[in-house]
Formats: C-alpha cells, sequence, structure tokens
C-alpha cells in the first residue's frame, strides 16, 4: 500500500466536541495543518487507499514541553475526518494552534464515531470471501509525536495493526496438483473473535465478544483472512474441506499484531490429515508445524 498524499487542510474548528477549542494567536500568520500518511511496513501492504477511503485524525497540543493527554473530546483537533479523492480533503479546515506550540498527531482507519479513545469499538468481518469484505476488516493506526509548527508535510507512519492469515494448500499422498486444483475447496480459522476495541492512544488491541468462525479470501491460488490479534486455546484451528471431506488441524496459536502468518498446508489423504508448516512473518525462532487429522 502506498498511501503518500499532502492533506492541505485549514481552521481551527475540529471535529465533533461540542467543547471550546484553542483559538490562534490573531497578530501572527496562521500555519496550514498537512500531513502525509504512509503505510510503515510493506510486507504488510494489499492495497493503497481508494476513492472515498476515509480516516480519522487527533491532534493534541504540548504545554511548553509537556506532552498533553489524547483525550475523547476537547483535544485541538478532534476526530477529524478526511476523505480520499486523490487527494485527501477534511470536512472543515483546520491550523496549527500557533507558530511555536508542539503537537502529537493520530490517525486512523476506516474513520468511524469515536465514544472512547482508549477503546474504540471495530469489528472485522467474519465473512472476508470477498474482496470488499476483505479490505473492510483492516485497521491503521499511526502517531507522529512532538511535531513542531510547520509549513510542510507532518508524516505520519500508519501500520496494520490486525494480524493476518495467509494459507496456501500443496498436495500431499493422494492428491496431485492438478486433482487439488480441481477440487472444491472451503476453508475455515476456527475459534477466533471478531470483535475488538483498541486504545487510540498507543495502538493496543483487545478481542472482545465471542469465538466464531472466518472465512477467508481466495487470491489466486492463496488464501487471506485478518483475524483480531489474540491466543486461540487447543481446538481445530484451520478446518479444510476439499470436496466435501474435512481435514482440520489441531493448535493452539497466538496471533499477533501487525504480523502475517504464513499456513503452507499439504493435503494428505492416506495419512488422514493435514500436515502443516507455520511460517511466521516475523520469525519467532520456533517450529510452529503440527499434524491435522
Amino acid at each position: 500500500m502506498t498511501l503518500c498524499a499532502g492533506l492541505a487542510m485549514g481552521s481551527c474548528s475540529s471535529g465533533n466536541s461540542d467543547e471550546p477549542q484553542p483559538k490562534p494567536d490573531p497578530g501572527k500568520e496562521r500555519l496550514e495543518i498537512k500531513i502525509s500518511p504512509a503505510v510503515g511496513d510493506s510486507r504488510a501492504t494489499d492495497y493503497g487507499f481508494e476513492t472515498n477511503d476515509k480516516i480519522g485524525l487527533y491532534v493534541v497540543n504540548y504545554t511548553g514541553s509537556t506532552p498533553g493527554t489524547l483525550k475523547s473530546g476537547g483535544n485541538h483537533v478532534n476526530n477529524m475526518r478526511f476523505t480520499y479523492n486523490g487527494t485527501w480533503t477534511p470536512d472543515s479546515p483546520i491550523y496549527w494552534l500557533d507558530n511555536t506550540t508542539h503537537a502529537d498527531f493520530y490517525m486512523y482507519y476506516p474513520y468511524g464515531s469515536v465514544q472512547n479513545v482508549e477503546a474504540h469499538s471495530f469489528t472485522l468481518n467474519a465473512d472476508q470471501s470477498s474482496e470488499a469484505g476483505y479490505k473492510a476488516s483492516d485497521f491503521l493506526w499511526g502517531k507522529a509525536g512532538n511535531v513542531a509548527p510547520t509549513a510542510s508535510a507532518t508524516s505520519i507512519t500508519a501500520k496494520h495493526i490486525m494480524s493476518r492469515v495467509a494459507i496456501t494448500l500443496q498436495a500431499g499422498n493422494g492428491f496431485t496438483a492438478q486433482s487439488l486444483a480441481n477440487a472444491s475447496i472451503a476453508i475455515k480459522i476456527n475459534g477466533v473473535k471478531c470483535e475488538s476495541t483498541i486504545n487510540l492512544a498507543n495502538g493496543s488491541v483487545t478481542a472482545t465478544g465471542s469465538a466464531t468462525s472466518v472465512v477467508p479470501f481466495k487470491e489466486g491460488t492463496g488464501y487471506k483472512a485478518l483475524v483480531v490479534p489474540q491466543s486461540v486455546a487447543q481446538g481445530n484451528l484451520i478446518t479444510v474441506t476439499a470436496d466435501g471431506r474435512d481435514f482440520n488441524l489441531k493448535k493452539e496459536f497466538t496471533f499477533e499484531s501487525g504480523k502475517s502468518h504464513k499456513f503452507t498446508v499439504t493435503l494428505s489423504k492416506t495419512s488422514n490429515g493435514v500436515n502443516v508448516n507455520i511460517d511466521p512473518w516475523g520469525d519467532d525462532g520456533k517450529d510452529n508445524g503440527g499434524t491435522a487429522e
């Protein structure tokens, strides 16, 4: 995902808080706030921003050299929405407080109604079998800290904070590459929670709600899905159904924020199961392989 865009903005009104906002020094020229968001780890990238995508932005001023605290309301800028259409356009323009006051910037995607910045609710799709369902399950968060007022765009490095699962099927005993390619395949990732709360101050994620199954998106010859970071107890972690026959991987696993976990699944009829090798995106130094029967 290449997310480089300069956002020209103006005004002092900010977001959806009804509380009074800080006013600029009328004796000085007002500096427009400009930002340039980018995804920090290109290995996690699937897509770039598209027309009508929306992000939210908070700006929190310093008091001297002391940073402010992100709050649900009363910040210098409160959850300002920007819409992408080749360039990013805010709902209403925003400015720096003055020419000297530093600030912290917090951005997130997709934009939503935030009731609590420490526990913003986000639910990813259990059915990600379509590209739209997969894309809508992504969440990006970024912060730029201690930024001095400038006429240049402020860079904000955003990261994917969900976990990604990438599944590849391989032919084992009893299958050929052709017979596997011709087989009717269905895949589920089981025992995972799709609801979460996100702390917009630090990007941490907490899984909530009840466990269910996630259906991944088929892209080319592989499958992928986004999962809320969480630990899943021992059980049928992945079910591969090939021509009506279920192959279950019995395993416990921890899905980590911002990481893509690769599952290479070898279907073997003679072993009555699935041989699975798992290589996490960031190597954890462990052999995560296993056998499903």
